[in-house]
């Protein structure tokens, strides 16, 4: 246990004035005690993640407050915090909270996130009506009941790792959510009133009890639904519920973590995009290539044909023009089947230098290529307000805070590509060999990034990587 003494944040700082700090990072020092902080009148982001903390009364004074983190620590209610109105973001994962009726009264809260805790019964939020991003995941809680009943604006919502049996009409009044994680509850059927939920983009289900077709008809509803898992149901176990699921979403693009392949066949044997084939053993995209081939090339066979053939003409009147023409032909064929000669010596060793000293500059081309793409990705900016806003943005990539400054920076990671795949496709002259080559990297990039999507997500508010599993 610990004592914090402002004397020696002054002295780490480096200051000589509290009131000239905004920003403090005091983890993993067992603090018990953080009375001193009341000195720090403009104190806007504070961070106490793994300490000793079992009240947080000695922060009543911190009326600047607009970041905390309360991570780990040994509290059992969230009294003292009901002063500070100015805040947006509370993290009180990983405490033994039973409780959050004291958040009702900081409506400038946006992002609230409460996992791992021994909450059973959430209150009714309505009073928060900036909120939008709600993680709760990890606690005893069985039904969401009406605690969100009139909260409009949230737009990511995790219960995962709940006790939920059924989510009801809950989420009705949630018409702009668009992330949605309800994985490791005991749901066993989709709500009617879940279609209100037009917005939702990212649908986890996983490991959820259930069972029938009939409960997932909804789903038909989520037209924006883009990103959907629904492993470790027993529905999961049956045959072909992929391509139901397919079938039933068309415009889904992540199943079960895995991007789907609108080249693959369907059930009676065709392809996706409406065609057929006998190939049964062929990937979609390499029958396609193989039929477009071979169009190609009977449309060059014709073409040379056409060409090459003597002009018949039924008009004994044209005759004159007839032979003309067919001189003509003739003539063009003959020049055409004579081969030019090679009077290139390529064994002289000037050609053989010139050749060398090509392939050379070729390879330098394709190295510099590789080592431009190969660094370290752009780093993009954002305030942190607009960044909580941003319903588009998933759980796992809601942002990492910088200890002098409220902005974010987010890793532009789908721009990345490794040096071997790229090397695997440029030719010599330092370019992709193909179209479709070049599709096929993209797609091996947006299939990493994929897996990832339902991948445990970042830490909101910590400033850390997550150490969740939602």
């Amino acid at each position: 246990m610990a004592v914090l003494r402002s004397k020696q944040v002054l002295q780490d700082k480096n200051i000589t004035d509290p009131s000239a700090i905004t920003s403090l990072t005091l983890t993993h020092k067992a603090l018990s005690d953080v009375s001193c902080l009341s000195d720090f009148k403009n104190l806007e982001r504070l961070d106490l993640a793994f300490n000793s903390l079992t009240s947080l009364e000695d922060l009543e004074a911190c009326t600047n407050l607009k970041w905390l983190s309360v991570v780990q620590n040994k509290l059992q209610s969230l009294k003292g915090i009901e002063g500070l109105t100015k805040l947006t973001v509370l993290n009180a994962g990983k405490n033994k909270l039973r409780s959050v009726d004291e958040v009702r009264s900081i409506v400038s809260l946006r992002a609230l996130i409460l996992n791992d805790n021994e909450i059973a019964s959430v209150c009714r939020l309505d009073p928060l009506k900036e909120l939008n991003t709600l993680v709760l995941s990890r606690n005893p809680i069985r039904e969401i009941g009406k605690s969100l009943f009139k909260v409009k604006t949230i737009t990511k919502l995790s219960l995962s790792n709940c006790q939920l049996q059924t989510i009801d009409s809950s989420l009705m009044s949630c018409t702009e959510l668009k992330e949605l994680r309800l994985a490791h509850n005991d749901i066993e059927c989709l709500p009617d009133e879940l279609a209100l939920n037009i917005k939702i983009q990212n649908l986890d289900l996983g490991n959820n009890g259930i069972t029938r077709w009939s409960d997932l008809k909804v789903l038909s509803s989520l037209v924006n639904l883009r990103n959907f898992n629904l492993q470790g149901n027993p529905i999961a176990e049956t045959e072909k519920l992929a391509k139901k699921v397919i079938k039933l979403v068309p415009n889904l693009q992540i199943y079960n973590a895995r991007l789907i392949d609108k080249t693959s066949k369907n059930e009676k044997g065709g392809r996706v995009d409406g065609t057929s084939t006998d190939d049964g053993n062929k990937p979609g995209v390499q029958i396609a290539e193989e039929t477009n081939q071979s169009t190609r090339n009977k449309r060059s066979k014709h073409h040379v044909t056409s060409q090459n053939k003597p002009v018949h003409l039924d008009n004994a009147g044209d005759f004159g023009v007839k032979e003309e023409l067919n001189h003509k032909i003739e003539k063009r064929n003959e020049t055409s089947n004579k081969k030019k000669p090679d009077t290139k010596d390529y064994t002289h060793p000037v050609m053989q230098q010139d050749s060398k000293r090509k392939k050379q500059k070729r390879n330098e081309l394709m190295e510099e290529k590789v080592s431009e793409i190969s660094k370290k990705p752009k780093k993009v900016k954002q305030n942190v307000f607009s960044l909580i806003d941003d319903g588009e943005m998933p759980l796992m990539d809601l942002f990492t805070v910088d200890d002098t400054a409220e902005d974010v920076e987010i890793s532009c990671e789908n721009e990345m590509v490794d040096n071997k795949s790229l090397q695997d496709v440029i030719t010599n002259d330092g370019s992709a060999s193909s179209p479709l080559e070049r599709k096929k990297i993209k797609k091996r990039s947006m299939g990493s990034a994929a897996l990832q999507m339902l991948a445990p997500a970042a830490e909101v508010g910590l400033g850390g990587p997550s150490t969740w599993d939602i």
